[in-house]
Parts: structure tokens; sequence; C-alpha cells
């Protein structure tokens, strides 16, 4: 057994209100200068929808992540020792600048410059790579809020799943059914960007998992952001390096949260550490789709186990690290109580950042063309919402639908109790009823409620001490770096610049 610590996050969809708060903070702290002014390390998508770069999910198209070999073994569908060296030189996989969006400024100086007539001036748009005038024809949230109609909410990748009923269903009634779900590096336990850059110039970290890009290595391969299914590494094309989502480790390390999880309006994010079994890697990336979320939680072990305990305090984690874990809330919503899951678990990259899957959209049905809000359709069949089911399991369970079924029950049946605690309009009997059939209790419910409700902001944030130089010293070999199935690599423990 292999004990290592990750730094892992959850994401509640039910509070995201979709404000992009944190992609502002991220912006203005990481990505202002030249050659990323189209970098959202953190975006907030509407779903339905193409996403951001468009169509990211789109895998037939990028090949990214990783797929099994007929030996049961998986590999990097687009890069690999040989492949890579014939694509070396061209990468036919890359998003382009459209598939993202050309930057653009205006000319705000015409507007003082421009000489006295009949008509108002204006303020042309400028790219801000070429610096050109431009018509602008694309932004990182053009479809937000549906924004875009339904026409581009009707390209979601994720809308083959279902059938031409239930898409129906869907877009019964304009503008009304889509949620919010914002995206960050998954920080991976296989991450396929890693596994793809042939200069090494991407690592992850070995005390907490954050995988990180050393420029002085990056040598503009691009590898990473082809093998990336998630498109989270991105091109500077000002700099020729990669750049990423770096999990705002300065911050973590003086004990404060991450720029976009502090500034959260909703309070969705919630941040801890978990220990895993990195030996379980390669054979959990190995599993069929429909057993990936079981096996995922299986390498996720239990903090209070004395044996685990022990076995992470052989390998190097700090004791404080293993307190901190006993009180992770990305242990209670993934492992303790099964309602946070990974999204696109399907792409074997077994990603350490978690989402609680939208009630609000299922608590609804159509009757008659308008809005049913009747008890029955509140707190009906799943099978008879707005929102199938079926599109929810496709992003975040590659399918499965008994996961998604699972984690909405009980978060209905946690609204059940409340509402019976606070209206009192429903017999316990019925509560008692309904919290067994989700797999719940009273004392679970609660806590559900508590920690999604009420929590105060170190319950949403267990951030564990740094004992970074502890940790390096502790490694037999500091270079050494076991799991990523199929590639054998190298750990780089030195932080990037």
């Amino acid at each position: 057994m292999d004990v290592r610590a990750q730094v892992s996050m959850v994401f509640h969809l039910d509070k995201c209100i979709g404000c992009h708060t944190c992609s502002i903070a991220c912006k203005n702290v990481w990505t202002d200068r030249k050659g990323a002014e189209y970098m959202w390390w953190n975006n907030v998508e509407t779903k339905p929808g193409t996403g951001y770069p468009t169509a990211w999910e789109d895998q037939e198209r990028y090949q990214g992540g990783w797929q099994k070999n007929g030996d049961g073994r998986v590999h990097l569908r687009t890069t690999g020792r040989f492949r890579g060296l014939a694509n070396i030189f061209h990468n036919p996989r890359l998003p382009t600048i459209d598939d993202y969006y050309e930057p653009w400024t205006y000319r705000y100086q015409d507007l003082f410059s421009a000489p006295a007539g009949d008509d108002q001036p204006t303020a042309r748009a400028v790219s801000l790579i070429t610096g050109e005038p431009m018509n602008i024809e694309a932004g990182p949230n053009l479809d937000d809020d549906l924004g875009g109609s339904p026409i581009y909410a009707a390209n979601d990748p994720n809308l083959s799943a279902l059938t031409p009923a239930q898409r129906a269903q869907l877009f019964a009634i304009e503008r009304l059914v889509f949620f919010y779900v914002p995206r960050i590096c998954n920080h991976c336990l296989n991450p396929a960007c890693v596994a793809a850059c042939p200069s090494g110039a991407l690592y992850k970290r070995g005390e907490d998992g954050i995988v990180l890009l050393n420029q002085n290595r990056c040598r503009a391969w691009r590898f990473c952001v082809s093998a990336c299914p998630y498109k989270k590494t991105y091109f500077n094309w000002a700099s020729g390096k990669s750049e990423k989502c770096i999990l705002c480790y300065p911050r973590l390390e003086s004990g404060e949260a991450p720029a976009c999880f502090h500034s959260c309006v909703g309070r969705i994010r919630y941040l801890g550490i978990v220990l895993y079994d990195a030996d379980q890697i390669e054979q959990v990336a190995a599993l069929p789709d429909a057993e990936l979320v079981d096996g995922q939680r299986r390498m996720i072990l239990d903090p209070y186990d004395p044996e685990v305990a022990e076995a992470a305090r052989r390998n190097g984690v700090h004791d404080s690290v293993i307190q901190a874990a006993t009180a992770s809330p990305v242990f209670k919503f993934v492992k303790r109580w099964g309602l946070a899951l990974p999204l696109h678990i399907e792409y074997r990259t077994l990603p350490a950042l978690f989402y609680v899957p939208p009630l609000l959209p299922i608590l609804g049905s159509e009757r008659e063309g308008r809005y049913d809000t009747s008890s029955e359709a509140l707190f009906g069949s799943l099978d008879r919402q707005r929102l199938p089911v079926e599109y929810l399991a496709n992003l975040f369970a590659a399918g499965n639908v008994g996961k998604l079924r699972y984690s909405l029950k009980k978060m209905m049946a946690v609204r059940w109790l409340r509402r019976h605690l606070t209206v009192g309009d429903t017999d316990a009997a019925r509560i008692d009823a309904i919290l067994a059939e989700a797999d719940t209790t009273r004392a679970e419910a609660d806590a559900i409620y508590r920690l999604t409700s009420l929590p105060t902001f170190d319950e949403r944030f267990v951030i564990p001490p740094s004992h970074r130089e502890e940790a390096i010293e502790a490694l037999a070999d500091p270079h050494e770096f076991k799991g990523f199935a199929g590639i054998g690599l190298r750990q780089r423990p030195e932080r990037a610049p």
C-alpha cells in the first residue's frame, strides 16, 4: 500500500449562481500578462452548452486522456513514445484560437481624438494578438445562461447519450433548464498532461499532489494541451511556454485558500486533503466505465484507520497532514456520504476535483407548457423531471445512472427532512421511510445539511500545514514517482518558477 496525500476539492453545483467572481479573481491574480489574455484557468460554463474551449468534451476530435488497450492496460489516446516522435513538429489535436476566442480590447483613444462631427465616435475593437481591427465573434462565456440561444446548447456533446424524447423534454421550455459547472485544473491522480510531456516539464508534487509546470524545462511541444481531456493547460503565444492552474499553492503553503475558492460568492467550494493508495492507480484506470466511480472511491483511504495512518507515516506523510485528512470535507462528500462525483471519469485521469450534482434542475417538471411547482413534482420520481438524469450521469459518472440516482435521492431526502422540521407538513413515519430509501439517517442528513448550508470558513477549507522540506527529505529517491499507468515517469520535487 503506497499511501499518499492529495489536496482535493468539491464543488457543490446546487449553490453556484454563475456570477463568475471566481474566474475574475483568478484572472486578476495569474493571467493578466501578454500572451495569457485568452487563458481562463478558472471558468464557469452553462450546461447544457459547448463549454470553453468549444466542445472540449468531444474526444473523438481532441482524443485527450487515456484509453484501454486490448490487454486491459491503458495508454494515452493522442500521444505516446513513438506517436509523439512522429507528431513532435505537427500536433493535429490542438484547439485553435477560434476554439477559445481571439482576445480583444478597444481603441479608447478614438473617443478623445476623433474630429468634431455629427456622429458619435466609437471605440473600435482591436485584437490583442495582432493589434488589427476585428469583429467580435466569440468570447469565453458566449453561451452563458443560454445567451447564445438553444442552438448552442444543442451542440453539447453530452446530449448524444439522450434519446430524442429526452432531448425534447430538456428543451421543452426555452431558457429554463440549465445549471453552472465551474472548472479548474483537476490535479488528477493519473494526469495525462504529465505523462505526455516529452521534456518532463510537468510534474506532480509528492507532498500534496498538485500538478505544476516548470517553465524552465518547457519546450513548447504542447502535448500537454492535446493530452489533457479537460483542456486546462494553455500555451502562451508570447513567451512560448505552457501554463496552467497551480491551485494557488503559495497561498496554500501560507494557510490561505486559493483565490477562486476564497472569492466564491455562493460558497460552493470545499478543499481538503485525502489519503489514497497510489498502488491502485493503474488497476483503477483500467476498470470498465461503469466501475470507475467505485474504483476511485476505493483508492481514497480512511484516515481514521490506524493501518492507513501508519502506512502514511512510513511514506513520509506528516502527522498534521493525516490529522487534516480526518477533518476533510472532501472525504465526507466523496467517501463517507457518496454525494460528490468526478467530472468525466471515463477519461481515466482520476481527477481530484469532485462535484455534488445539481438538484435544482431535477426538482422541476412541465405541466401543460408551464413550470410545475407542486409538491408531487418537486419531490416526485426522478424519471419525470425536466433534466434527464442520463445527462448528469454522462457528465459525472461515465453514464452510470445508478450513481446519480443515489446522490440525488440522498439530497432530496435531506430536503424532505428539513421541510419536515421547518414546515411540519409531513409525518415522521414518511420521513423515516424516505431517509431509509435514500440510504441515510437523520444524523447523516443533519451533517450533510450542516456542511452544505451552514459551514464556517475553516470547515469548508481544511488546509494542511506545509511540510514541503520534510516530505522531500523523507523520500528514499526524491525523483521517483510511481503510479502513472503504462508510462514510467520521474518526480521533480523542485518548485515551478
